[in-house]
């Protein structure tokens, strides 16, 4: 295999692949790009599992943490940003490795996408009056009527995405999707894609452990000391919301973190469904070793 590979280690959310990729990235001896978009805040840690700080002295990390929570900051920003630094790095390392669960930010990078037009300040005040008063089922049963393709790989719980794919749509009657290189699929770079796999009984499994060790790790004070920023689109997200719910009333605390395992398990099964799009993956079965792929890259 020839030299200037991108590694894509990817899977559902809690399946390990921060560890795996560090382990990876350490016998590579190069860097890892994050494509989580809810690990680019400075001000998130615990709710979206940012890797510790010992996990980030072991290996160069780039896109975790780097923006603030008030900061807007759009798909195609970050794939310029992303990819000028991997045309960079790829003069002093042989592989790189892009982690993150199935998805747009991921595509984004491997694909590249046509530029996106300038949204109207009316039709994205308009829409977030909207989700403000109406919340965010209408943004999804709207999303899904025009542009179903997107709607059924995005994460629907998440509404910064959900507007903006409203917000091209009714700039450009276009849909979202349209913008993404669907027709070729072609990656930008030599890529190597690397799919972790696990019974989906383990997985869950593991999903509620980690929803119990952030729990003990102080989540809630995390949301608690977040609650100015309630009404930013990045707390209005899995692991924050349903805990918002808890301090407004509406929700008992067990019920807020039964919510937050229930969310968090229908979002690994949908990343579980996108990740079928890529059928030219090297899948890799618990327990996880990081020989198939070093053997791979040979």
């Amino acid at each position: 295999m020839s030299k200037k590979t991108l590694v894509f280690i990817t899977g559902p959310t809690g399946i390990g692949k921060t560890k795996f990729s560090i382990s990876l990235a350490k016998k590579l001896k190069t860097d890892i790009i994050s494509c989580d978009s809810r690990q680019f805040y400075k001000e998130l840690t615990i709710g979206v599992a940012t890797p510790s700080s010992e996990e980030l002295s072991q290996v160069k990390h780039h896109f975790i943490k780097h923006i603030s929570i008030d900061t807007e900051y759009s798909l195609g920003e970050y794939q310029q940003k992303a990819s000028n630094l991997i045309d960079k790095l790829f003069k002093n390392h042989e592989h790189l490795i892009l982690v993150g669960g199935p998805g747009m930010y991921a595509e984004a990078i491997l694909y590249g996408i046509d530029k996106v037009p300038n949204i109207s300040n009316d039709i994205r005040e308009m829409l977030r009056k909207n989700y403000n008063n109406k919340g965010i089922h209408y943004l999804q049963k709207l999303l899904e009527k025009v542009d179903p393709d997107y709607f059924n790989k995005v994460d629907q719980q998440n509404p910064r995405r959900l507007l903006r794919a409203l917000e091209v749509y009714l700039e450009t009657g276009k849909p979202f999707s349209n913008y993404f290189n669907q027709k070729q699929k072609i990656p930008i770079h030599k890529t190597v894609i690397v799919k972790l796999n696990m019974s989906r009984e383990r997985l869950y499994r593991r999903i509620d452990l980690r929803v119990d060790d952030m729990l003990n790790k102080g989540l809630l004070d995390e949301v608690k000391s977040l609650i100015s920023y309630r009404n930013l689109i990045p707390l209005n997200t899995i692991g924050y919301k349903e805990l918002y719910n808890f301090l407004d009333g509406k929700y008992s605390l067990d019920m807020a973190i039964d919510e937050i395992k229930r969310n968090t398990r229908r979002f690994a099964k949908r990343q579980i469904t996108f990740s079928k799009r890529f059928k030219d993956s090297l899948d890799i079965e618990d327990p996880f070793s990081i020989d198939k792929v070093m053997s791979y890259l040979k």
